[in-house]
């Protein structure tokens, strides 16, 4: 929350959707709710349920996301993303994004430089990092949100979807924009990654993209991400 509120962008709409936590964290959102437009505290689904849910509320042009335990990477990142949209050609935005020690900020583990989109990256495995992705609404009103039945790869599925469409404009902002504590979903447990992996191979038949060489092409792409700190 602090890490929004220091924003230099101040045309914010912020939507926080908790799943009914029961260890103090609604507590602490009220201590914010002057700065909130919506804050809803109930049982969920899932991630992505939650996702859904805070899109279904957002009336800005503009839908980004800033998961639990994530802070952006300086006070003008959405300041940049604003600026890449005011060409109102371009449907989506994104940039790069270093994994983080999650009780030191400042210490990288991994930093993910995504590089300018290509649709012919897709069938190599290439995926933007989603935390920095940001898609106009009427995208999402269009072309649907996140599908639940999807448990770790419902991100990577939803992007596939965008990213495949003719004539899709995508802008490139070529710094960091979020940083991302370590210990995620998708990596938190060899079961994951193996769960992840399948559903990454679903998305993929799902939206038409690749093969089996795809998703070799994805996880051989992270290694050099490990051996960059800046």
């Amino acid at each position: 929350m602090e890490s929004v509120l220091g924003q230099g962008y101040s045309n914010l709409e912020s939507i926080v959707i908790d799943g009914a936590s029961t260890d103090g964290t609604r507590e602490k959102l009220e201590a914010y709710r002057s700065s909130l437009a919506v804050l809803v505290s109930e049982p969920d689904h899932g991630i992505y349920d939650a996702l859904n849910k805070g899109i279904a509320r957002a009336t800005g042009e503009i839908v980004g996301f800033l998961h639990a335990d994530d802070i952006f990477a300086s006070t003008d990142v959405l300041l940049r993303v604003a600026e890449a949209f005011a060409d109102d050609s371009v449907d989506a935005v994104f940039g790069d994004l270093v994994y983080i020690n999650k009780s030191d900020p400042d210490k990288v583990i991994r930093y993910w430089e995504a590089g300018n989109f290509d649709k012919t990256k897709l069938n190599r495995g290439w995926m933007p990092p989603h935390p920095t992705f940001y898609v106009r609404r009427s995208v999402y009103e269009k072309l649907g949100g996140f599908d639940t039945s999807f448990h770790i790869a419902a991100d990577y599925d939803c992007m596939l979807r965008f990213l495949t469409q003719a004539d899709f404009n995508v802008r490139y902002i070529p710094e960091v924009l979020v940083k991302m504590r370590v210990g995620g979903k998708s990596n938190r447990s060899l079961k994951n990654i193996l769960i992840k992996m399948k559903e990454d191979a679903r998305a993929l038949k799902k939206n038409g993209v690749g093969g089996l060489w795809t998703l070799v092409g994805k996880n051989i792409s992270k290694l050099p991400q490990f051996f960059r700190r800046s």
